[in-house]
């Protein structure tokens, strides 16, 4: 899902158009498989009585939604949006939470990393603010060292363009 250009104010391009990083689909393709494996269980223990198997059913398909389908749903409405001018998140299902930062309000960009996402290759990315909103903290981001470093280097390329005097 691609962010929308109608969006973008004139003469801003986007540069990174990320998704939280895929780890975050392990445990719902993991409760889907048990899931799974749980209702072929069932089904075949319960394959006499079919008021039963009704209630497996209905049971499997809450559960899928719960565990598998609603977290796979937050991840896929989830966007980070980096442009040579700001910083904007989007997450929703139903409803739609955003956030925007202007890189020159941007005071401090750091990341952390735990073990897991040194070896996946993701981390936490925050960013301090001279706003009164405070920090903007984006969790799971791919590549976060090399987000972070292009984030400081865009940064500087929009304090440059805005003392030109440029749009």
């Amino acid at each position: 899902m691609a962010y929308p250009a109608k969006l973008l104010a004139p003469g801003e391009s986007i540069v990174y158009e990320l998704k939280p990083h895929w780890r975050g689909l392990i445990v719902p393709f993991i409760a889907f498989i048990l899931e799974v494996f749980i209702l072929t269980l069932l089904l075949v223990r319960f394959s006499d009585s079919a008021v039963v198997r009704w209630i497996v059913l209905v049971a499997f398909v809450f559960f899928v939604v719960l565990w598998s389908l609603v977290p796979f749903l937050r991840w896929l409405t989830t966007q980070y949006v980096f442009t040579d001018r700001r910083i904007i998140t989007r997450s929703g299902l139903l409803t739609k939470q955003g956030r925007d930062m202007p890189l020159a309000k941007t005071n401090n960009v750091s990341f952390s990393q735990g073990l897991l996402g040194r070896m996946l290759n993701f981390g936490n990315l925050d960013i301090d603010s001279a706003n009164a909103d405070g920090s903007l903290i984006i969790r799971d981001v791919p590549d976060v060292e090399n987000i972070q470093r292009d984030v400081y280097r865009l940064q500087e390329e929009d304090d440059a363009r805005r003392r030109r005097g440029g749009s």
